[in-house]
């Protein structure tokens, strides 16, 4: 009840309570849409994996308890896709390679696991960077090629959590699942024009999905509303015995989520570090602030120490524990991996045993500045990516790309989150002058995923306008 109204697939579930639409329908337009995607020039290559069999199996489960009034929760019938990062029966674990996954995998992740449990409909996994080691989404090996952005599909759709931004923006699912560890999740929601939420570290299960960093990545939904993430949100968190870091979390709320006003919420905001972005992305960012203090929330000036540092040991904390997992990878499948990544692994290989240990005595420090900032605010805004959506140039599709400027600049603001592990959710607040969107990000303190969720009702309201995307399949028509 506490999230009723305000979710895209409403429409949805009250057409199939009435029997107008069923589930089954719908999969045979998801179906037809999936065709088409892989038909269309460019292709927009979001879902890189799926099965007709499978979608229809769980639609028709579906369809069946609709008809006999005993749905699972809100989101049974509800057309869902996981990036490939996540073990998802019966696809290939490939997790953005041609090397891995070689078998079909006979065990779900956890997430995966819940998604079935709630009676959505998986239409697939999802495209993504290669092993999650780009902003991009450029990925130009045989299985996956460049998914695009469906408001230009002449621009990136961000990374790495590429295809599932994409196969929300394009509407071929409501809901997608990505994994975050530099700001994965809310990097492509933010370039594809939909919401992006990074929960807290161990707050979602990463049971299941290939550990390539275990500090700093945190699994979140990508949806088409706010409301949608927060049902999603209420859904998957919790601790799950397969994966000790969420082990003692405090049990996931929505109170107040749906408060008429924002009177007494104070946001934190350190301007100099805010203003670090392009001009356009600036002004409405600097708007969208406004809009909430329109509705009773103060804005409080903070300041946030050694960001440098913070963003330094972030690249050193998630590059190093990548390098170490893919050790073995890197030794024999590294003629198998794209150019970009080799750079990245080779890059991370430079990192000294001391290098580490600094950067997390960093992040000590990082989490004890935040725990005094949080004392006085309840949440810091930022603008989401200081830029709007790359160009992909024709060498990207065959070469691939590698641009260090570009992923140090698009993790600007994503960093602090994955470093300490404190949420962050990323709202489209509007566009640039080329149509391209742009997002406001804010994060809160540990386990407060709540009050994140309950400003981001109040800034999708912000947007005046909502510009449909060049490639949009309507799976309801």
């Amino acid at each position: 009840d506490m999230v009723r109204g305000g979710l895209v697939t409403n429409s949805q579930l009250l057409s199939c309570r009435s029997g107008k639409l069923t589930p089954s329908q719908v999969a045979k337009n998801i179906i037809a849409m999936l065709e088409d995607c892989d038909k269309s020039m460019p292709p927009l290559r979001a879902i890189v994996q799926w099965d007709q069999e499978q979608i229809m199996l769980m639609a028709e489960a579906s369809t069946t308890r609709y008809r006999n009034k005993c749905t699972l929760s809100c989101l049974d019938g509800i057309p869902v896709c996981l990036k490939e990062e996540f073990k998802v029966v019966p696809y290939h674990h490939r997790v953005g390679t041609v090397y891995l996954g070689t078998q079909p995998e006979t065990k779900d992740a956890t997430v995966a696991t819940k998604l079935r449990e709630a009676g959505a409909i998986i239409i697939g996994v999802s495209n993504m960077h290669e092993l999650g080691t780009g902003t991009t989404g450029c990925n130009p090996n045989r299985y996956h090629r460049i998914p695009r952005n469906p408001y230009n599909p002449n621009h990136f759709t961000g990374g790495s959590s590429s295809g599932s931004a994409a196969a929300v923006a394009a509407g071929l699912c409501p809901v997608a699942i990505g994994t975050d560890g530099g700001g994965s999740v809310r990097i492509p929601a933010s370039f594809c024009g939909v919401v992006g939420l990074k929960g807290t570290f161990g707050r979602i299960s990463c049971h299941g999905s290939l550990p390539l960093s275990y500090s700093t990545v945190s699994v979140g939904p990508i949806c088409t509303s706010v409301a949608d993430a927060a049902i999603v949100y209420s859904i998957l968190a919790e601790p799950d015995m397969l994966y000790p870091y969420g082990l003692k979390q405090p049990k996931a709320t929505l109170s107040g989520m749906c408060a008429p006003d924002l009177k007494g919420l104070k946001l934190g905001v350190d301007w100099t570090f805010f203003k670090a972005c392009d001009a356009e992305v600036l002004s409405v960012c600097e708007k969208a602030v406004k809009h909430l203090q329109s509705l009773g929330a103060s804005v409080v000036e903070v300041s946030l120490p050694e960001m440098e540092e913070a963003r330094v040991a972030h690249v050193i904390c998630i590059l190093s524990e990548m390098r170490d997992f893919l050790q073995p990878d890197f030794y024999k499948h590294f003629h198998e991996m794209n150019l970009e990544t080799r750079a990245s692994l080779a890059l991370a290989s430079q990192f000294t045993a001391l290098d580490y240990i600094k950067a997390n005595r960093q992040r000590t420090r990082s989490m004890r500045f935040l725990q005094d900032i949080f004392s006085t605010v309840n949440c810091i805004l930022t603008p989401a990516v200081p830029c709007t959506a790359p160009r992909i140039y024709e060498s990207d599709l065959l070469t691939g790309s590698s641009d260090m400027s570009f992923t140090v600049r698009s993790m600007r603001f994503m960093q602090l989150g994955n470093f300490t592990g404190i949420p962050g959710l990323v709202v489209p607040i509007g566009y640039s002058t080329a149509g391209l969107p742009i997002s406001l990000q804010v994060m809160a303190k540990w386990w407060d995923e709540a009050v994140l969720l309950r400003i981001g009702l109040k800034l999708e309201q912000f947007r005046d306008q909502t510009k449909k995307p060049s490639i949009y399949y309507d799976i309801l028509a």
